[in-house]
Parts: structure tokens; sequence; C-alpha cells
């Protein structure tokens, strides 16, 4: 049975902009956050988390360090018994050093890749899935992938998310 998803970017939306973000020590939930997951995981969505994470490609941290960091989320989230069913991230930049990143580059937004990947595991309903995401190359990659994207530029996730929710 299809399920309706939503898709955020993560630095900038989950969690406050900081640039760079990889080390827990650094890492602050936005407002709502976590409460917006739990109302979605609630609502019978399918959450992802897609983010760009150049950092990787730059060698200003390892893979590693990014999946320890979403680790973190998730043992954070399941205290309050809310869940992100997947996280995606893309490490490549057409400016990274580390080389073995190139061929990776269609996951990177505006590009649909990691959001294609998602629907390629789960069992997503597009026509009633949206992206949350606070760059412009966020909703160009929703449109890319043939949903509704969403810029946030608000204080308040959970807010955001019933206003979103009270369209569809």
């Amino acid at each position: 049975m299809l399920k309706p998803a939503v898709f955020f970017d993560r630095d900038g939306v989950l969690n406050v902009e900081k640039g760079y973000v990889y080390k827990i020590s650094d890492f602050e939930w936005m407002k709502g956050a976590k409460e917006a997951i739990k109302y979605l995981n609630e609502a019978d969505y399918l959450v992802f988390v897609v983010t760009n994470q150049s950092g990787i490609s730059r060698n200003y941290y390892s893979e590693q360090d990014v999946l320890e960091l979403h680790q973190y989320m998730a043992n954070e989230l399941s205290k309050v018994n809310a869940r992100i069913d997947e996280f995606f991230y893309s490490p490549w930049h057409p400016d990274g050093v580390n080389k073995d990143y190139e061929r990776i580059s269609h996951l990177r937004k505006p590009s649909p890749g990691m959001l294609e990947l998602a629907q390629s595991k789960w069992p997503i309903n597009k026509t009633s899935s949206f992206l949350i995401g606070d760059q412009l190359t966020d909703l160009k990659a929703a449109e890319n992938f043939g949903i509704k994207g969403y810029q946030f530029t608000d204080n308040n996730l959970l807010d955001f998310v019933k206003e979103i929710l009270k369209s569809c």
C-alpha cells in the first residue's frame, strides 16, 4: 500500500544551520522539529531526510561522522516516540577534493536522485508527498521529482507542517 511521504532537508530545517554540522556537540534541533516528525508519523506519513553533505567530498568530515550524527538524531527521536524512516545524503560536490565521490553526483540536490532512491526502496505515493527545505536547490529537487516543495523560513517546524497538512 502506497503512503504519502515527507522529505526533509536537514540543515536549516531539522536543525539550526551552523555550517557543516557533523559533530553531535554542534547539533541543535530546530524548534518544533521532533514534534513535527512525530506528528507526521502519527498521520501515517513516511518521513525521510535528504541532505547534501558536501563536507565529505571537501574532506571536512567523513561519511562515518554523518552516519553517527544521523544515529544520534534517530536515538533522540525514539525518546519521543518519533522516527525518520531513512536518511539519505549526498557527499558529492563539484568543488570537492575527494575524487571518490565524483560517481554519485546524481544524488546532489537539485537533482532528484535521493528522492528517487527513496522511491525505489519505499512504497511512496508521490501525489500526496512533499519536501520541506530551506534552499532553492531543495525546492528544485522537489520539482524535478514531481512533488510539491515548501521553503521553510519560519522558526517552528511543527507549526509549518501543520499549515501544509491543512491544505493537503
